[in-house]
């Protein structure tokens, strides 16, 4: 198998993986010591995700005409000895054959996000003015190649050039950011490289491999830069929904929402870097596959339509969490339940049950959550990322709040009220409770004061449409997505 930088030999359940002796602007194979330094440095850092794939680093000794892994003599090159695994659970062949489902991606963000919690900070990397060269030097090698190639016209170079205005701009608008996250160790040790061909279903599991060994600063990057790879890359290869729903899983899991202003920058530059692999690959496909993902880089700089906030609110059992990620994969966007960040705060994970309810269900923390929340709809708002935010919202003024970040942030903003019957809500409630699987710990009784308390969202208060859950859980997503058309204009809806 070969890539623009490594020749992958594949025999049996082992394969060996030899770099090319190549120099390019990002990557130096030239000579023999840095191919083995390369090598180590590819065992250390793959070994981290994907321990049982990545054995040893093994001289090849003997002549260019013999020669032979391991064994005494005069070493001639080094390779990466690895056990083999099914190519055919690579996520990008899943995708191509329409195989890739919700439970991998759902997989994938849990993995991701433990990945990333146990990696140290990287401070030394991370320089706002570093990571603009990065993605600056991409765009200059990208237009490079693309002058070389006689069927690209001027209007091609126009709109490389339109992104490279972007590309600054918008980092200028970002600098701060990036260096306060640097400062609060928001910069670690990632991937580099995660897009699907470097993702793997092995044994009920996604499989991290094949992380960047040659360029520290291109793996030692914002948590961001990780998880803008994985989206674009689910996006390229035609599954928009999956995507919003990985980007959506992996935040609730990590709960770095305050990343999200990052979010189409970092996408934007992902995607124009897998343009300039697409040119330095199979030439029969190159002009294509990069062109697309110019396109794609394009469409993420300017979406088509502004974000937007929406308020998903109903009594605990009222089915608002399954039609929030409806309206992530529908709209596109994220969510951000109230009952994972109210635990967040305290230092629960979403399932952990608090030893003293009392203490994280009291005025002050619902205080607390909402005003987390309010946090994240307007770090989402401020990155062009629309948000679902899940939580009950009894009260008018808590809908007002959200409405105010929305106008404050130039969204548009729509509530939609849950309703469902209360002997539906009761079960759900009380099934949910059961199961322990779920970061809601409401019963019965607290569906009761609920009901009790609850202040009902009034057209009033401004645009918002009520939804009725009950029936069986496909009518249900027929509802929601006749509500995605009618929020996004190509569909009709009763207004109430």
């Amino acid at each position: 198998m070969q890539t623009h930088l490594s020749t992958v030999l594949l025999a049996g359940g082992h394969a060996l993986k030899l770099k090319k002796p190549v120099r390019w602007p990002f990557a130096d194979f030239s000579t023999l010591d840095r191919r083995e330094r390369f090598c180590r440095e590819e065992l250390r850092i793959n070994r981290r995700t994907a321990p049982a794939l990545y054995l040893d680093v093994l001289p090849i000794t003997g002549t260019r005409d013999a020669p032979r892994v391991g064994g005494a003599g005069t070493v001639i090159d080094w390779g990466v000895w690895m056990r083999r695994f099914d190519e055919a659970a690579l996520f990008d062949r899943l995708a191509r054959e329409g195989r890739l489902a919700p439970q991998h991606v759902d997989a994938l963000a849990a993995t991701v996000a433990t990945f990333q919690a146990t990696q140290e900070p990287s401070p030394h990397h991370g320089d706002p003015a570093e990571v603009l060269r990065w993605a600056r030097d991409n765009l200059a090698e990208l237009r490079a190649l693309c002058s070389r190639r006689p069927a690209w016209s001027a209007a091609s170079a126009r709109r490389l050039e339109r992104l490279d205005a972007w590309t600054s701009t918008r980092h200028s608008q970002l600098a701060s950011l990036l260096q306060r996250r640097r400062v609060e160790g928001a910069v670690i040790e990632g991937h580099g490289d995660l897009h699907l061909a470097n993702i793997a279903w092995h044994e009920g599991a996604p499989l991290l491999f094949d992380a960047i060994e040659f360029e520290p600063a291109l793996r030692n990057t914002d948590r961001v830069a990780d998880l803008a790879f994985v989206f674009m890359d689910l996006i390229d290869h035609g599954l928009p929904r999956l995507a919003w729903r990985w980007l959506s899983g992996v935040l609730e899991h990590g709960g770095d929402y305050d990343g999200l202003p990052l979010l189409r920058w970092f996408v934007v530059y992902r995607a124009l870097v897998r343009a300039k692999v697409a040119l330095l690959g199979d030439p029969a496909q190159a002009d294509a596959v990069a062109r697309r993902r110019i396109a794609l880089a394009q469409s993420l700089a300017w979406p088509p339509a502004p974000a937007r906030l929406v308020v998903v609110c109903g009594l605990s059992g009222s089915g608002k969490s399954t039609v929030a990620l409806g309206l992530v994969e529908a709209l596109g966007a994220v969510r951000v339940r109230s009952d994972v960040e109210r635990k967040r705060l305290y230092g629960l994970a979403p399932t952990q049950r608090a030893a003293e309810p009392a203490l994280i269900y009291n005025t002050v923390s619902t205080v607390r959550t909402y005003t987390r929340l309010g946090e994240v709809a307007r770090a989402a708002l401020a990155g062009g990322v629309s948000v679902v935010v899940d939580a009950v919202f009894n009260r008018r003024e808590e809908r007002e709040a959200m409405r105010r970040i929305a106008a404050e942030s130039g969204a548009d903003c729509v509530v939609v009220d849950c309703r469902a019957d209360a002997a539906t809500m009761r079960e759900r409630v009380e099934r949910r409770l059961a199961g322990g699987q779920d970061a809601s710990d409401a019963d019965a009784a607290v569906l009761a004061m609920q009901q009790h308390a609850r202040e009902v969202p009034d057209p009033a208060e401004g645009s918002m449409f009520v939804l009725d859950t009950d029936g069986a859980l496909p009518q249900c997503r027929a509802r929601v997505e006749a509500l995605a058309s009618a929020l996004t204009g190509s569909g009709t809806l009763s207004h109430r």
